[in-house]
């Protein structure tokens, strides 16, 4: 099938570089603004581990002081206006990853159709934002940025071959070399250069009141266990790691909505989910399907090696530099 596929990919990477020349040499307009911005993104179709990379980076600098900002399109959200994400906003209203970023973060997040107008209103209701971090974007180039950071898991780029006939939406290594600050490996098994990263679940889950529960004290029990995300495997993997006894799994598609889930097969039981899927799923307690089921989220923890945050470091403090002290921009 790929190989059916590969005279339709040619015609992809034609269009890719032509889209790409016409924005280098001004034909189509690019807006930049006062303050750095880092893209976080993929070349390959489908999650690689972009919003738990937002999370860690906005940790990492609120760390050292700064004042962070996220942007994001919101995808799979209702509407296509600015909106700032506030940890009580409904997910319709703004999608999952925006709520699941403000709520673990407490950096303001916007959302908007065109990633500008987001940053725009950011701006005007931060102005002492230091600089901003854009979940996904890495090829919304009409967004003008600092710093790029591409994100592969164990898939690496696959057949090499561009979409549809492989999972590329870019040429690579073409791409590396157009402007491509970093790469971070987010799998196990990196199938070529860049930074590496750990990830491992919390020892404990959230129930939807904020109670803690240690997942040692779920071992021997029965468990159900599903996620929406782009590799629930991996999470199922995990959780087996933790000794826990998985009677049954359900994988859904990334950012499944869940609202139409028969939930009557669940009854009585205890199910595990992402905190991804919480934020969806915590969000609907009044309904009734849900009430016999004890829902638990696992948190995941996710850490870039720290020579990764020393090169970001080093990219960005000749940009810090030549902001106004009033945006409180000192590395420590």
């Amino acid at each position: 099938m790929a190989r059916l596929l590969w005279p339709v990919a040619q015609l992809h990477r034609i269009l890719v570089q032509l889209r790409q020349t016409l924005y280098r040499r001004g034909f189509l307009s690019t807006e930049r603004f006062s303050i750095p911005v880092i893209v976080v993104g993929n070349v390959v179709a489908g999650g690689a581990g972009k919003t738990p990379l937002v999370m860690a980076l906005v940790r990492h600098l609120q760390s050292r002081g700064l004042q962070v900002g996220v942007v994001s399109r919101g995808y799979g959200r209702s509407g296509d206006k600015s909106l700032e994400v506030r940890p009580e906003t409904p997910v319709y209203e703004s999608g999952d990853e925006p709520v699941l970023i403000v709520r673990s973060t407490g950096a303001p997040v916007f959302v908007a159709h065109r990633r500008a107008d987001a940053l725009r209103a950011l701006l005007a209701a931060y102005p002492a934002t230091a600089l901003v971090v854009c979940d996904d974007g890495l090829q919304h180039y009409a967004l003008q940025r600092d710093i790029e950071i591409a994100v592969f898991d164990d898939r690496g780029v696959g057949n090499g071959w561009l979409l549809p006939a492989g999972p590329l939406r870019e040429p690579w290594p073409e791409r590396r070399c157009q402007g491509l600050d970093l790469v971070l490996h987010t799998g196990q098994k990196p199938a070529f250069a860049g930074f590496t990263s750990s990830r491992q679940l919390a020892a404990h889950a959230l129930a939807a009141d904020g109670s803690v529960v240690a997942l040692s004290a779920l071992r021997g029990q029965p468990l159900v266990a599903l996620a929406g995300i782009a590799n629930p495997q991996a999470f199922f993997a995990m959780l087996r790691a933790q000794d826990l006894t998985l009677e049954k799994t359900l994988s859904l598609p990334d950012h499944h909505d869940f609202r139409n889930e028969d939930w009557s097969v669940f009854e009585g039981r205890t199910v595990l989910c992402t905190e991804k899927d919480a934020v969806k799923l915590f969000a609907r307690p009044r309904l009734p399907a849900l009430q016999g089921i004890r829902l638990l989220a696992v948190p995941l923890i996710f850490l870039p090696e720290t020579a990764f945050f020393t090169a970001l470091d080093r990219l960005l403090t000749p940009l810090l530099s030549q902001l106004p002290l009033s945006h409180g921009h000192q590395i420590t």
